[in-house]
C-alpha cells in the first residue's frame, strides 16, 4: 500500500535545444509547465500524512521560483544540457529530494519512498520523473 501527496505550482522559462531532433525548438523559446511533484510513502506519520503538504508546498514553488522567468541556456548549471521537459523533471525531483535529505520538509524519519514531478507541457502532453529515496 501506498499513500501518495501532490502539490502544484507553475514555471515558465525560455530555452533552446541542440540536436537536429529538436527541429524549430533549436531556436530559442518559451515554454510554460504545470509542475506536480508527489511524495510517496508506504506508511503515514503520527500526524495521518505522507508529508507537510505546506512544506512540500513551499519547496516547489522555491524551486519553480528559481526556474522561473529564466532563459536556462544562461545558466551555468544548466551550460551543454538540452533542458527538456524530461530533463526538467529530474532536476526538480532531485532539488525536492535534497530538501528531504536535509530536514526541510519536516521529519519523514525514512518514510518517503521516492518522489514524482510531472511537468505538463499543455492539456495533451507532459513528461514524468520518478526517484526513489
Amino acid at each position: 500500500m501506498t499513500f501518495t501527496l501532490t502539490v502544484r505550482d507553475h514555471m515558465m522559462v525560455a530555452h533552446s535545444f541542440s540536436g537536429a531532433t529538436f527541429g524549430p525548438a533549436q531556436r530559442l523559446h518559451g515554454a510554460t509547465f504545470i509542475v506536480d511533484a508527489s511524495f510517496r510513502a508506504s506508511d503515514l506519520d503520527g500526524d495521518g500524512v505522507v508529508v507537510d503538504i505546506g512544506r512540500a508546498a513551499e519547496a516547489l514553488s522555491e524551486i519553480t521560483g528559481s526556474l522561473t522567468y529564466r532563459n536556462l541556456d544562461d545558466e551555468a548549471e544548466f551550460a551543454g544540457m538540452n533542458t527538456t521537459t524530461e530533463r526538467l523533471c529530474q532536476v526538480i525531483a532531485d532539488r525536492l529530494a535534497e530538501r528531504v535529505a536535509d530536514g526541510r520538509l519536516g521529519s519523514a524519519d525514512g518514510r518517503l519512498s521516492s518522489i514524482e514531478v510531472t511537468l505538463h507541457e499543455s492539456h495533451i502532453a507532459w513528461a514524468t520523473y520518478e526517484r526513489t529515496l
